[in-house]
């Protein structure tokens, strides 16, 4: 039997997934880094704008961790990012769940390090 959180997080993912977001192209993209997935093929091409140093990435180790099934606090204005909890009913979707975050994260350490674009495509093999 499915939970309320399953349901949301199958619903969430379902119109993502018919209407996807955030397909444009950013103007002016100080990060840009690309994300992969062997195990399951999927790929992104991530674009950031980061203006006065505002883009923070505390978010996206609180995503992992909660994925990982730790018991955290978010943050209130998150939206629908609590429907993620779901991704713990399927162990082999939680690589897919994070691979956006990974990316984030890899496209942040290299702007961090005078790079604004990775040499390799991140991935989420290997990452637990």
């Amino acid at each position: 039997m499915s939970s309320p959180l399953d349901d949301m997080y199958r619903d969430i993912i379902m119109d993502h997934y018919r209407s996807p977001r955030g397909k444009q192209p950013v103007e002016k993209a100080d990060i840009k880094s690309d994300g992969s997935n062997p195990a399951c093929g999927d790929e992104l091409e991530m674009q950031v704008d980061v203006t006065d140093g505002a883009l923070k990435r505390r978010i996206a180790e609180l995503v992992r961790r909660m994925l990982k099934g730790e018991d955290i606090e978010l943050p209130d204005d998150l939206g629908d990012i609590d429907a993620l909890k779901g991704v713990r009913q399927f162990p082999v979707r939680i690589k897919c769940a994070l691979l956006s975050w990974v990316t984030l994260i890899e496209g942040l350490e290299n702007y961090e390090k005078g790079q604004g674009v990775g040499e390799k495509p991140a991935t989420t093999e290997g990452k637990e």
